[in-house]
């Protein structure tokens, strides 16, 4: 039997759930928690989503996307590091894909509307192994695989720019 206490502040609707010397939840009286299949499918469209809106900021023909600043200014860019900086998610997966661009920013300072593209991308072929019923973790364990097996090639077939040797036409 858990003791509950509400939260002190009026502003603030919520509840607190004791369990003996377990951790303490707090959890807004909104909250709900779902689990299974159809959370990890909203997770891939909430990535696909993200990937979506930038796919078209990609390339030659990268189209504008229009934005409004908090300050009710407009803004026009195809930059989609930018977009992504500007929009607001809500989706802790939509979220994840926002970080994964902000972190390739941080770490290469380029390709983070690549990133984003090659992540939804990855999400949406994941989504075809979950309908056909296999595991999650046999999913992952097979990207794992693909990415070593990926890495061991470039590995061995492409010489590292020290070794390359420049010919002057």
């Amino acid at each position: 039997m858990g003791l509950y206490c509400a939260s002190f502040r009026p502003d603030l609707h919520t509840h607190t759930k004791m369990m003996g010397p377990g951790p303490i939840m707090v959890l807004s009286q909104n909250t709900k928690r779902d689990s299974g299949k159809k959370v990890q499918l909203e997770n891939i469209n909430a990535g696909k989503t993200i990937g979506d809106v930038i796919r078209t900021c990609l390339g030659p023909r990268a189209m504008l996307k229009m934005l409004m600043d908090p300050m009710g200014g407009i803004v026009m860019t195809n930059d989609g590091n930018a977009i992504l900086r500007e929009i607001t998610v809500q989706h802790p997966a939509a979220k994840t894909m926002i970080e994964i661009a902000r972190t390739q920013d941080e770490e290469v300072g380029d390709g983070t509307t690549s990133v984003i593209i090659l992540a939804a991308e990855v999400l949406g072929v994941s989504h075809q192994f979950l309908e056909e019923k296999m595991h999650p973790t046999v999913v992952i364990q097979a990207y794992r695989q693909a990415l070593e097996d990926a890495a061991t090639i470039l590995r061995d077939t492409v010489a590292p720019p020290s070794t390359w040797r420049i010919r002057w036409l």
